[in-house]
């Protein structure tokens, strides 16, 4: 829904990045379970799909594939998810769908124009031109509008291509929600909802700063009453703001703000911040959903809205996480620190020292695409890199070539790294990216 410095919510961003084809390097076969990478085909839990120009899925993302940190009891992520699904007791929930989709469900489906920067290949994982891992949970929406629920949350792991550091990681978790009322009786379905749910009471101890109003650049649909709007808008806000409540329950005189947003698929939309620890902080994204939508799912009868957010910043700032590779540790002394429905500040363990490796070389063309640089590096390194960093880009005056030089912080998370090790997968690193950009290494 909005771009951060975690991925916070679900189609509500759009990515910043222009497209470059980049074909990773990979060895000729992998196998981890039932995943599995040739030469011409992916294989994932026994469905083969053939490999194209697009292909661009690398070993180490499609290793994460299957973990579902959302389901693990202790894990924060599911402690998180398991709040929000306890505060939306009366919502279906769908919580284990299967993150292989088509391009159709991931932005078709949404009203994405086929020209829209969002499906870059820099951004996102396809398995090939027509399928790839889900890019946000957004892209189950028609399936849970067609289920038949007029209230659910959906919830998974998504997979994007992105920067390297503390806060970014190429698959995260988001949750979405979204709640339909019947057109013809939506206030009297909303006031019944409210009441039944006792949704303004919860929301009642928020200092709420909404100045937001009807704009020309975030209008009322053209086929929307605005007392329907007002009606759904009113319970999008308490739900929203009951929600944050309840998450930031020991955060005293919580405040939260209401900003004018646009995203493709709502109107009129907003993002939503809360004021932590005397900053404010982006939440998710929201919106009235456009009508569309709903008819394309057989609901022309209905009006609606949705929201969305990232369950790794939520979990990062309740939790005190300082880095998000922690939440793919599988070391106990991370684990058996949370429990089921409770929010614990997590203490750190241990704090091994960093190794920092510089890299410079010339680029063949002005071209660059910084994603798929990190992709390359992450795929070697796996988790040892914490974070890559471009410290100087320089223009040669005279030849007018590009010079990059990007800085590699190596740290493991629950043990000691030797010079020597990092150095070994620096080389590789190097070797990787001579070969897959033909740069000329300094």
């Amino acid at each position: 829904m909005l771009r951060s410095p975690v991925r916070l919510t679900s189609l509500f961003t759009t990515p910043k990045r222009s497209a470059l084809v980049c074909v990773s390097l990979r060895r000729a076969w992998y196998t981890t379970g039932t995943r599995e990478i040739t030469d011409t085909e992916i294989k994932i839990d026994d469905k083969v799909y053939p490999k194209d120009a697009w292909t661009n899925i690398s070993e180490t993302t499609l290793s994460r594939v299957g973990r579902k940190l959302h389901l693990e009891p202790r894990h924060p992520i599911s402690i998180i998810r398991q709040l929000i699904e306890d505060h939306f007791a009366n919502w279906t929930t769908f919580n284990d769908l299967h993150p292989v989709v088509t391009t159709k469900q991931n932005f078709d489906d949404l009203l994405v124009p086929k020209n829209h920067v969002v499906r870059n290949k820099s951004d996102n994982y396809y398995l090939n031109e027509t399928t790839m891992l889900r890019a946000h949970t957004s892209a189950h929406q028609l399936e849970g509008l067609r289920s038949g629920a007029d209230k659910f949350l959906i919830s998974g792991d998504v997979f994007r291509r992105d920067e390297i550091d503390s806060s970014h990681y190429p698959v995260f978790h988001q949750m979405e929600g979204l709640v339909t009322f019947d057109r013809a009786e939506a206030a009297a379905q909303v006031q019944a909802d409210l009441e039944a749910t006792g949704m303004v009471q919860k929301a009642a101890r928020v200092q709420v700063v909404d100045d937001t109003t009807i704009t020309p650049s975030n209008p009322i649909q053209p086929t929307h009453d605005p007392k329907d709007v007002e009606a759904v808008s009113a319970h999008l806000k308490y739900c929203i703001n009951s929600l944050v409540s309840k998450l930031f329950a020991d955060e005293p005189n919580l405040e939260v703000r209401w900003i004018e947003a646009y995203f493709p698929f709502t109107s009129p939309s907003w993002e939503v911040e809360i004021k932590y620890k005397g900053e404010w902080l982006e939440v998710l994204g929201c919106g009235v959903v456009q009508q569309p939508l709903l008819n394309n799912a057989g609901m022309e009868g209905k009006i609606g809205h949705a929201f969305g957010l990232g369950l790794e910043r939520l979990a990062m700032v309740l939790f005190d996480i300082p880095d998000i590779r922690l939440f793919w540790s599988r070391d106990e002394r991370f684990l058996q620190q949370f429990e089921p429905g409770k929010i614990q500040k997590f203490k750190p363990f241990s704090k091994y020292p960093p190794c920092i490796k510089d890299m410079s070389f010339w680029l063949p063309t002005a071209e660059w695409e910084e994603n798929n640089f990190c992709e390359l590096v992450r795929d070697v390194a796996g988790d040892l890199v914490e974070s890559v960093k471009l410290i100087d880009d320089f223009t040669h005056p005279k030849t007018n070539r590009r010079s990059l030089c990007y800085r590699m912080n190596y740290r493991s998370m629950d043990r000691n790294v030797t010079n020597e090790e990092i150095n070994e997968i620096q080389e590789r690193v190097r070797d990787a990216v001579a070969k897959e950009f033909t740069v000329e290494l300094r």
